[in-house]
C-alpha cells in the first residue's frame, strides 16, 4: 500500500488551520499543525513533509525564517507562504528566500489544490542532469545547481546572458525539472511579433473582433496553461504591452481581443535577453514595475570565454551531432585547431562554436578539421592592425588595450635589448611615465 503524502500546516489562526487541514484531508494528504515555528520545527525533526503551508506572521517569529530554516535542513520539503491579501512585496520575498509558491489570504480553496498539485507532481519529476547542458568548469556545476533548485519553485526567473550562451536551453531545463514537467513549454521570441499582432498572439481573439479574424484563436497565455510560458528577448516588448503583460502576470487572467470575459490562466513566466534589463529601466525603454515582477530571481548564464576549459568536451559533442545527422564517422580535430579554439574569445557564444565546427565539417578533407578548416579569418569583422584579437572579440575596451599597450612595450624593450631609457624614447615617452606603465601592466 503506498503511502499518503504528508503535509505540515504551520498557522496561529485554528480557523485557518482547521480548513486547510479539511482541504488536504479530502485530498487524501496526512496533516500535522503547528501554531509557532517552535512546533513546526519538532514535527519536522520527527517526520518528512511532501509539503509546507506556513503564515507570514507567527508568535514567535515570520514564516520567512521558516523557509529559510527548511532551505538549509529539509531542502527537499517545497514551502508555500500564506500571505495578507495584497502583500505582494512578502511573497516575492518569500519566493526569494526558496519558498515553492504563494497564497493569499482569504484563501481560494481552488488555488491551493492546484498548488498542493504542483507541490506532489515535484517527486515525480526528473532532477537527473541534463546533458544538453555540458561543461565540468565551476559555472556551469553551479549553474546546474542552480537550475535544479529554481526549477523547484514556481517564482519568475530572469535569465540573463549574452546571445549564443543557451538561455532558452536553461529555461527548458528549469521547466522540465519541475513539477509543471507534463504541462506545455511554450517559447515566444518577443523581438519576432509585429507590433500590431501581439495582444492577438499573446491573449487570443474572437471571430470577427478586427478585419482577418475569421476564426477564434488562442493566445500563448492560454497554450502555456498549466506549464510554463518562457519570453525571449523580452527588452524588446513595446511599452504598450509591457502595460498589458504586466496586468497578465498581477491578474493571472487575459481577456481575448472582442472577449467579454477574462480567462483565468495558471503560467510560469520565465524570461531572457541578451540586453541589460536594468538599464533598459534606467533608460526609459523598459517598466520598472513590470522588471521587479520578472527579475523576482536573477539567473545568469556565463559567456564560453568564461569557461574554456568546457570547450574541448563541447567540440566533442558537437562533432558527434553532426555525424549522428548525416550518418557519417565524427570528424576528428587536430590538437592546434582545438588549441585555436581555446583561445578564441567567441563572441557569439556556444552557437558560434557550432557553426564553426559544421562549417569546418563540411570543409575538411580525410575526415580531419585543420587549423585551416576553422576559417577565423572568415568572421564578420576584420582583424585589428597590430593585434591577433578582432573587433567582435572585445568585451572589455579597457582590457582590450592594455593587453595591446603591454605587446608594444614588450616588442621595444626586446628590440632596444631591455634598455628601458632606449624603448621609452623610441615610444616618445619619459623615463618616469615608462616606469608607470611598466609597474601598471606588470612588466617591472
Amino acid at each position: 500500500m503506498t503511502a499518503r503524502p504528508r503535509a505540515l500546516i504551520v498557522d496561529d489562526e485554528p480557523d485557518i488551520r482547521e480548513l486547510l487541514d479539511i482541504t488536504l484531508g479530502r485530498m487524501k494528504l496526512d496533516t500535522r499543525t503547528a501554531r509557532n515555528i517552535k512546533e513546526a520545527r519538532k514535527w519536522l525533526a520527527r517526520e518528512t513533509y511532501d509539503i509546507c503551508l506556513t503564515d507570514m506572521r507567527l508568535p514567535d517569529g515570520t514564516g520567512l525564517e521558516l523557509v529559510q530554516h527548511i532551505q538549509q535542513h529539509y531542502a527537499q520539503t517545497p514551502v508555500a507562504m500564506i500571505t495578507a491579501y495584497g502583500s505582494m512585496d512578502t511573497a516575492i520575498n518569500a519566493l526569494k528566500a526558496g519558498a515553492f509558491d504563494f497564497l493569499t489570504k482569504p484563501v481560494d480553496l481552488s488555488r491551493l489544490r492546484e498548488l498542493i498539485n504542483n507541490a506532489l507532481r515535484l517527486h515525480i519529476s526528473t532532477s537527473q542532469t541534463d546533458n544538453r547542458l555540458l561543461g565540468e568548469s565551476p559555472p556551469m556545476k553551479t549553474l546546474r545547481k542552480q537550475i535544479a533548485k529554481l526549477a523547484r519553485s514556481l517564482a519568475p526567473v530572469y535569465i540573463s546572458g549574452e546571445s549564443g550562451t543557451g538561455k532558452e536551453l536553461v529555461a527548458r531545463m528549469i521547466h522540465e525539472q519541475g513539477p509543471r514537467a507534463t504541462g506545455a513549454f511554450v517559447p515566444v521570441n518577443c523581438g519576432a511579433i509585429p507590433s500590431e499582432l501581439m495582444e492577438s498572439e499573446f491573449f487570443g481573439h474572437k471571430k470577427g473582433s478586427f478585419t482577418g479574424a475569421t476564426e477564434d484563436k488562442q493566445g500563448l497565455f492560454q497554450t502555456a496553461t498549466g506549464g510554463t510560458l518562457f519570453l525571449d528577448e523580452v527588452a524588446d516588448l513595446p511599452l504598450p504591452m509591457q502595460v498589458k503583460l504586466l496586468r497578465a502576470i498581477q491578474e493571472k487572467a487575459v481577456r481575448a481581443i472582442g472577449g467579454q470575459q477574462e480567462v483565468t490562466v495558471d503560467v510560469r513566466i520565465l524570461c531572457a535577453t541578451h540586453k541589460d534589463l536594468a538599464q533598459e529601466v534606467d533608460a526609459g525603454r523598459f517598466r520598472q514595475d513590470l522588471y521587479y515582477r520578472l527579475n523576482v530571481i536573477e539567473l545568469p548564464v556565463p559567456p564560453l570565454r568564461e569557461r574554456r576549459e568546457d570547450i574541448s568536451l563541447l567540440t566533442q559533442a558537437i562533432l558527434r551531432r553532426l555525424a549522428e545527422e548525416t550518418g557519417s564517422t565524427p570528424t576528428r580535430l587536430l590538437p592546434e585547431a582545438l588549441q585555436k579554439l581555446q583561445h578564441y574569445r567567441f563572441p557569439g557564444n556556444v552557437r558560434e562554436l557550432e557553426n564553426m565546427l559544421e562549417r569546418a565539417c563540411t570543409l575538411c578533407e580525410d575526415g580531419q578539421i585543420k587549423l585551416g578548416d576553422l576559417r577565423f579569418a572568415d568572421s564578420p569583422t576584420q582583424k585589428l592592425s597590430g593585434s591577433e584579437s578582432t573587433l567582435a572579440q572585445v568585451d572589455n575596451l579597457e582590457d582590450h588595450l592594455e593587453d595591446i599597450e603591454r605587446k608594444l612595450i614588450m616588442q621595444t624593450l626586446e628590440e632596444t635589448r631591455w634598455n628601458r631609457t632606449a624603448a621609452a624614447q623610441r615610444l616618445g615617452l619619459s623615463f618616469r611615465s615608462m616606469r608607470y606603465r611598466l609597474k601598471k601592466l606588470g612588466l617591472d
